[in-house]
């Protein structure tokens, strides 16, 4: 398989769905369990910067994930998710769609609170690593201090090992 990339990060080994134009990953710091990503092949910071086909297989595919994902984690709905630039709060110049498994009882009760936490998720993953993105691919390393707030930041391992699992779950 070749290397997958969100924005200059390797995430080939967070993958666990590759598409026809896209692929989904988990995420290093998941605001519920099971949010994960669906990532253009195509690095391109704003949605409208995809092709037609490109945008309906990515949101084909996040609903596919979606599904996969409300049964695994015995979730009751989903919350899909693009932050579509910086006033938006994307900071990884990389359209992707997060994609989060959902209960009644998340943020106790209050589920509208999903909104500010995706924000937080996006500074707090820009605040982690070394570097921005560079061209070329280079990878970029996440660095020692392994909280931010409330969340957790996943080793690569414990990344590895869900997306292995999630992966077992698509035929």
């Amino acid at each position: 398989m070749s290397k997958l990339f969100f924005s200059a990060f390797d995430v080939t080994k967070q993958a666990f769905h590759i598409g026809k134009t896209c692929f989904g990953i988990v995420n290093i710091s998941p605001i519920v369990p099971g949010h994960v990503l669906v990532i253009p092949n195509r690095i391109v910071p704003r949605l409208r910067d995809l092709s037609p086909e490109e945008i309906a297989d990515a949101f084909q595919t996040a609903s596919r994930i979606g599904s996969v994902i409300e049964q695994a984690f015995e979730a009751e709905s989903l919350t899909i998710a693009v932050q579509d630039g910086p006033a938006a709060g994307q900071t990884v110049p990389h359209v992707h769609i997060h994609v989060l498994p959902r209960k009644f009882t998340d943020f106790g009760g209050k589920n509208d609170e999903v909104y500010p936490a995706l924000d937080r998720a996006e500074s707090v993953l820009a605040d982690e690593f070394d570097q921005q993105p560079t061209v070329g691919h280079k990878p970029a390393t996440l660095k020692v201090d392994a909280t931010a707030g409330q969340r957790i930041f996943r080793s690569a391992e414990d990344m590895e090992k869900e997306a292995t699992w999630l992966m077992s779950l698509f035929s």
